[in-house]
């Protein structure tokens, strides 16, 4: 799988560098996603800037990812979002849930 992380302080970014995230990334995704949590990151930045289309199974890994960072007080950031990935957003009306953010700069400035 094609994914890079990035530390700023406090704040880890996972960089998806994937044209199309699907179902058979979806599963590595969350293992990976789910390390950073067990290993006490509370602040996450998704990068989804190289990503064109996300299929519901990966969306869903995010909404997860979401569910279990928050509930041990930490938040998820996401970035980056391509016109198609912002059409399925709006149509599962997880735009609503989420915080996006035009850059991963202005997301890690949105943790200060």
């Amino acid at each position: 799988m094609e994914l890079f992380q990035e530390e700023h302080g406090a704040i880890i970014v996972e960089v998806v560098n994937l044209q199309k995230a699907t179902l058979k990334d979806a599963a590595d995704f969350k293992k990976i996603l789910f390390q950073d949590i067990e290993t006490g990151w509370r602040k996450m930045i998704i990068d989804l800037t190289e990503c064109e289309f996300i299929d519901s199974t990966f969306l869903g890994t995010i909404v997860i990812t979401l569910k279990k960072i928050t509930g041990l007080g930490g938040d998820l950031r996401l970035v980056g979002i391509q016109p198609e990935v912002k059409t399925m957003l709006q149509m599962t009306r997880m735009n609503r849930i989420f915080d996006i953010y035009e850059t991963k700069e202005d997301a890690l400035e949105s943790f200060m």
